[in-house]
């Protein structure tokens, strides 16, 4: 069925990447490898956590509105076009005078990121409470939001206010996405029982577990969540897949065997493939109450796909819902394949 529309509130950032660019060839006879860099090339990709998840959303096929404050600057221009051509709805999205956030990458040879950000006195951050009165709620079926957005000032608690009164209609959903070289991680740990008094879902990375609940084992920390009110904690664990726990029932789901090109946007793209996938079995719209462990595992199985084909290309760029597809019908192929092979050995 058409999942209902999901409502996404928080940042658009400017991911840049760095590159070493060589020198002008040398004219003085000397080998070109003797001649060191002479700079860095720098290229731009339209990121931030909760514009990644409205992109992967609106690519999958659900309806979705992004309530972002986008710059006028090259960059915003950049982040605008960007959702528009995903699909994104910006009908609410305030034009802002200050200038974009910028959050420079350094991708190790696994491909994991680390993140340098510039991001005092931008337009992220600078909600007022007459632009979120103008937005409105609407009737989504999931207000979805979190990471920067949700824990820096002024905007961060007229974004908790703007959760509070979506709760009695819709599902309310959270990620941290835990930002210690940014945020002091005592800001996350002091907020984190109001936001599971709010949340239905919270997906969680395994290093932002670690930061929150230092020293506790996954199940001990899940139900220490569970506690403070939240029904479905989700901790993707990378390459192994993701952990989920529901009311205290858990189920793991295996990873994705992937080529990995870069980590950017991968648990952004596993939140909108869970919120996708739970929305298009109409479980979105409450306080989960419908919601079966069986779904969990099988909302985590599709999700774990998306953030797979995110992890196989450059940059947040999540996958269209055809990608899907293919990846499963290529899987059910090799399926296939190999069922063939066994049943021609001897003895089957």
């Amino acid at each position: 069925m058409q999942p209902r529309q999901v409502t996404v509130l928080g940042e658009c950032v400017a991911d840049v990447f760095a590159d070493a660019r060589p020198g002008p060839p040398p004219t003085d006879g000397r080998d070109p490898a003797d001649v060191p860099t002479q700079g860095l090339h720098l290229h731009a990709l339209p990121g931030g956590g909760p514009a990644n998840t409205a992109v992967g959303l609106a690519r999958l096929g659900t309806p979705t509105r992004l309530l972002a404050r986008l710059s006028g600057d090259v960059f915003g221009r950049l982040f605008r076009s960007h959702l528009l051509d995903s699909g994104v709805d910006l009908t609410h999205a305030p034009a802002a005078a200050e200038p974009s956030t910028l959050a420079v990458a350094d991708i190790d040879a696994g491909g994991q990121a680390a993140y340098t950000f510039h991001a005092e006195g931008t337009a992220d951050w600078q909600w007022t409470r007459n632009e979120l009165d103008r937005a409105g709620q609407g009737d989504p079926a999931c207000v979805h939001t979190g990471s920067l957005a949700l824990v820096r000032e002024p905007g961060g608690s007229l974004l908790e206010e703007f959760l509070s009164r979506a709760r009695p209609r819709a599902t309310v959903s959270i990620d941290p996405n835990v930002r210690p070289a940014l945020v002091d991680p005592a800001v996350y740990r002091r907020r984190l029982p109001s936001w599971c008094a709010v949340a239905d879902i919270l997906r969680l990375s395994e290093d932002d577990l670690r930061v929150l609940v230092p020293g506790t084992g996954v199940e001990a920390a899940c139900d220490g969540l569970h506690a403070a009110g939240v029904r479905l904690v989700v901790i993707t664990r990378g390459a192994h897949g993701a952990f989920a726990s529901l009311d205290g029932r858990t189920v793991s789901v295996p990873g994705v065997p992937t080529q990995v090109v870069d980590t950017v946007g991968a648990g952004d793209s596993f939140t909108a493939g869970l919120l996708h996938h739970l929305g298009e079995q109409d479980l979105l719209g409450g306080r989960l109450e419908g919601l079966r462990l069986a779904d969990v595992a099988a909302a985590c199985a599709f999700a774990v796909r998306v953030a797979a084909l995110t992890c196989a290309v450059a940059g947040p760029n999540p996958p269209w819902a055809h990608q899907i597809t293919l990846l499963q019908g290529e899987k059910d192929t090799a399926a296939a394949r190999a069922g063939d092979r066994n049943l021609s050995r001897p003895g089957r």
